[in-house]
């Protein structure tokens, strides 16, 4: 009994540290390590249009199996023999791996911002980044790019 309990303690901390890891942030304002001191060119522009997005992260499946474990350990305590222990084994894996990934889902989705802008030269382009700052039509932007990477913000 008492090696179950530590394997539940265990698995709840596994779960609750790997829930807690937040993804990197995907806005203007953010930058990896790597895009740090290196060279960007910059652009000047006018937002012509601006429409809201959802950013789907990847999910590595972590809250899933994460939960399956969880609900199978508390499935497996319901009942007074071994079939029913087993049936609510089962039945406590399937419901914990929906709802872990259904939590993982919600700690990774992000707020994003589809940019349009009509670049001083006249040609468009189109950004899509996390929502860290609020954009309008006609705003004045300058969109940094270099490593790969482009981004938008206000002057």
């Amino acid at each position: 009994m008492i090696s179950k309990q530590i394997f539940i303690i265990s698995a709840i901390a596994i779960g609750a540290a790997l829930v807690g890891c937040a993804q990197p942030g995907l806005g203007g304002s953010n930058y990896s390590r790597s895009q740090v001191r290196g060279e960007q060119s910059v652009r000047l522009g006018i937002i012509e249009t601006v429409r809201d997005v959802q950013i789907d992260a990847p999910r590595d499946g972590g809250g899933t199996l994460i939960g399956a474990a969880l609900g199978g350990i508390g499935g497996s305590t319901i009942g007074g023999g071994s079939r029913a222990n087993a049936v609510g084994a089962i039945a406590g894996a399937v419901l914990g791996g929906i709802a872990g990934q259904a939590i993982e889902k919600s700690q990774n989705e992000r707020k994003g911002v589809e940019v349009t802008v009509r670049l001083e030269g006249g040609k468009l382009i189109a950004v899509t980044q996390e929502k860290d700052e609020e954009f309008r039509i006609g705003d004045r932007v300058r969109i940094l790019s270099g490593q790969g990477v482009t981004r938008v913000s206000r002057l």
